[in-house]
């Protein structure tokens, strides 16, 4: 009965991410509808969007509502695809260096450390492959399916999984080493946190609203930080996923919480430093003394890194289903599902730019490596664009 009322929310999320409509809404007309994508305003265009490259990478994000992301390494970005394709592009030159396909349906992105890729897939494989030939290294199968990027330190593989394990495997073997077991709630946003590996600690986010630190070696706990309070009657009003993207950066984690916070942790002591009121799936990013963050409700948000409040807010795009914004050079992105690129001043918040880049939509997270833009589509395009001010 459980897993069941999980697939139901879960059904009822994507319609009303998908701009369809509320429960209510089902019985009432178009005009009714709160939750309706906000049709896109014209915007002065101040900066020019150049696509540089494309490939196409198998059938992209597939039919799952996955959010299958790239990873770059020097000079090389892969991908990897639903379906089982995986590439290797000269990310300069928008060259394929070799390209694979496996026979496995792919859920979690692409985990890249030094000389080896890790993959996920939605039955629980997690497969270590050599970064520059693709060569199966390795695989092993856990519990659960795995929708985020594996992550590694060359000593140990940490992955997360749906079902709100967290476990450390041997980076060599694949052995599994320890396993953290959290409690997931009766109702969940599908999707996990991507976990973030650094100076031999692991920090997770969950389900029930918390994220933790962990000993990579022993999966021993460092501490844990409350994110988000479940609050409400029903289980749809307590779900508090910790889900997306965070950033580490100077000493302090963010992240973002549906129906919470985007909270700042000193990841030495353990505690919470500051937190303002979001309700994000997506994950946040960092620039410009800022702490990016889209809302459910469409809502772009900078808040500002010291914890002094929100430095700016965009509203236009209300209910358009963001994916999480990726700073570029002078500018912050975002990508909508409808699969417009919008492009906007991280000084102010004022929209530059916009193009439609893949009709289907885009939900896994943009790159930005030395001031390009690389946007994987959900119809499984890989693009990378050159962002420029229109006097250059």
């Amino acid at each position: 009965m459980r897993q069941i009322s999980r697939y139901l929310v879960l059904l009822v999320m994507m319609l009303s991410l998908a701009g369809c409509s509320t429960v209510s809404g089902w019985f009432d007309s178009d005009d009714d509808d709160l939750t309706a994508p906000v049709p896109l305003s014209d915007i002065t265009e101040t900066v020019n969007i150049k696509e540089l490259w494309s490939v196409g990478v198998g059938d992209g994000q597939g039919d799952g509502f996955y959010r299958l992301q790239p990873a770059i390494s020097g000079d090389v970005i892969y991908a990897a695809s639903a379906d089982g394709e995986v590439l290797a592009v000269d990310r300069k030159r928008g060259k394929t260096l070799w390209e694979l396909e496996l026979d496995i349906a792919l859920s979690g992105g692409v985990g890249v450390y030094e000389d080896v890729l890790l993959l996920g897939s939605s039955e629980g494989l997690v497969l270590q492959l050599d970064a520059s030939t693709g060569e199966q290294l390795w695989t092993t199968m856990l519990t659960g399916e795995i929708l985020s990027p594996p992550q590694a330190n060359g000593k140990v593989v940490v992955v997360q999984t749906y079902n709100g394990k967290l476990q450390g495997l041997d980076f060599t073997t694949g052995e599994l080493l320890w396993t953290y077991t959290s409690k997931v709630p009766v109702l969940t946003v599908r999707g996990t946190s991507v976990p973030i590996i650094e100076n031999n600690r692991v920090y997770a986010g969950f389900a029930n609203g918390r994220v933790l630190a962990f000993d990579t070696q022993t999966g021993a706990i460092v501490w844990e930080v409350r994110v988000a309070i479940p609050q409400g009657r029903s289980e749809i009003e307590r779900i508090v996923d910790v889900d997306g993207t965070m950033e580490l950066g100077g000493g302090e984690l963010y992240a973002a919480s549906y129906q919470g916070s985007v909270v700042a942790i000193d990841v030495g002591a353990g505690r919470k430093i500051w937190q303002q009121k979001a309700s994000s799936f997506s994950g946040v990013s960092l620039g410009f003394g800022n702490v990016y963050a889209a809302d459910e409700d469409g809502t772009l948000n900078a808040f500002m890194r010291n914890g002094e409040g929100v430095r700016w807010t965009q509203g236009a795009l209300g209910y358009r289903q963001l994916s999480r914004p990726t700073p570029v050079g002078s500018y912050v992105a975002v990508a909508d599902f409808e699969g417009y690129l919008h492009v906007l001043s991280q000084v102010d918040g004022d929209f530059v730019g916009r193009l439609r880049v893949d009709s289907d939509g885009v939900r896994g997270d943009m790159l930005s490596e030395d001031g390009i833009l690389y946007v994987f589509g959900n119809d499984g395009d890989l693009v990378a664009y050159e962002i420029t001010p229109k006097n250059q």
